[in-house]
């Protein structure tokens, strides 16, 4: 949600070298080698990547300002730490605390119910408190979707969705640690929900082209015997919904978890799953994160990959939408130039856009070595 050292929407990243990949991104079902065949791909280079931000108009800025008043009067703003077309982060001070308020500024139906399952999580955090370092919640306002919370100390793991360089070995570790505390976590009955119908979804995705028929039947095959080997709540986690590097603050005193719109209840390997999928720069990570995943057993292993089949396909469909939001902004070819070294508008998009799709098959073809060993 922020970093506390620098505001969150990060600067146009530069040109780096590219060099070849290490080894597999993720383990194989043991009982077939054919899964094996997760083996060492290409990695695709960077480049600059543009930035977008919108700036909210004035007289919003000032509602949103306006709605933290209402509900923490002392609240004293100083600066926006990030604005964009669904919400704004204002950090300012009450008192001798520094804090943020984060104001929506789309209401629509999918947004608010995001917005107050955030708040819910919050204010569960004041009665029971997690394994791991979060804000501490100061206000809350569900019916105007407004939230203010202590600013915590700390840089961000990382600066965008999906890192252009393997992050240090040291912020990954303490990362994985937090993520391990937390999903070991059992919150009291009833506090939390499952965010996340995996039967659903999977429907979903295969009416709209992401899954094929076999996909679709092999994952269901996974999800029946996950109700077998344990039933749906012997097998939930506690997962943060949402663990990417950018929404891990690093201090000396510990990492700390910020935006919590998405906690609950998942398959085991959620949150593993996700730093996985963008963790695409660093393979010595993903083979780290594979073995975490399948220490518990067959099961685990198969959470974990029905959970990276759907986080791969949201992030294709994610960067599907942008690349073509970018062609269809971008000026006519030759008009802008572009400087030596650099990449075209967009060309970073569809890069990334091809890795995810190399990383889909790769998880495909677990998936089915796995359904083959049952």
């Amino acid at each position: 949600m922020y970093t506390a050292s620098s505001s969150v929407s990060a600067p146009p990243r530069p040109l780096h070298r590219t060099v070849p990949a290490g080894a597999g991104p993720y383990l194989a079902p043991r009982p077939r080698p054919s899964g094996a065949a997760l083996g060492g791909r290409h990695r695709y280079p960077a480049g600059q990547r543009a930035h977008r931000s919108v700036r909210p108009a004035g007289a919003q800025l000032k509602m949103a300002i306006a709605s933290v008043h209402r509900i923490c009067p002392e609240f004293n703003p100083v600066q926006v730490l990030r604005r964009s077309g669904r919400s704004v982060l204002i950090v300012g001070t009450t008192g001798r605390t520094t804090a943020v308020a984060k104001c929506l500024l789309d209401h629509s139906p999918a947004w608010v119910e995001r917005f107050r399952h955030e708040i819910a999580s919050y204010r569960s955090f004041v009665r029971h408190r997690p394994p791991v370092r979060a804000p501490r919640l100061i206000a809350a306002d569900p019916e105007n979707c407004t939230l203010v919370i202590e600013r915590m100390p700390g840089r961000a793991a990382a600066l965008s969705r999906h890192p252009v360089e393997a992050p240090p070995r040291a912020d990954v570790r303490a990362a994985l640690g937090a993520i391990a505390r937390l999903n070991a976590w059992r919150p009291p009955a009833g506090t939390f929900d499952a965010p996340l119908d995996y039967g659903a979804r999977i429907a979903r995705y295969h009416e709209l082209g992401l899954f094929t028929d076999r996909d679709r039947d092999d994952l269901q095959k996974l999800l029946h015997g996950l109700a077998h080997a344990g039933g749906r709540q012997g097998m939930g986690q506690f997962c943060h919904g949402d663990a990417l590097l950018s929404n891990i603050l690093l201090s000396p005193a510990g990492p700390v978890l910020v935006d919590w719109e998405h906690a609950g209840w998942y398959l085991p390997g959620y949150d593993l799953a996700t730093l996985w999928a963008v963790l695409g720069d660093a393979p010595l990570a993903r083979r780290q994160i594979s073995q975490l995943a399948q220490q518990a057993g067959p099961a685990s292993r198969d959470a974990f990959l029905v959970n990276l089949m759907i986080v791969l396909t949201r992030e294709i469909r994610t960067y599907e939408t942008a690349v073509q939001r970018t062609m269809k902004e971008a000026p006519p070819a030759g008009s802008v130039p572009v400087p030596s070294g650099a990449l075209a508008p967009g060309e970073e998009q569809r890069l990334l856009l091809r890795r995810l799709h190399d990383d889909c098959a790769m998880a495909r073809r677990a998936v089915r070595a796995a359904v083959g060993t049952r």
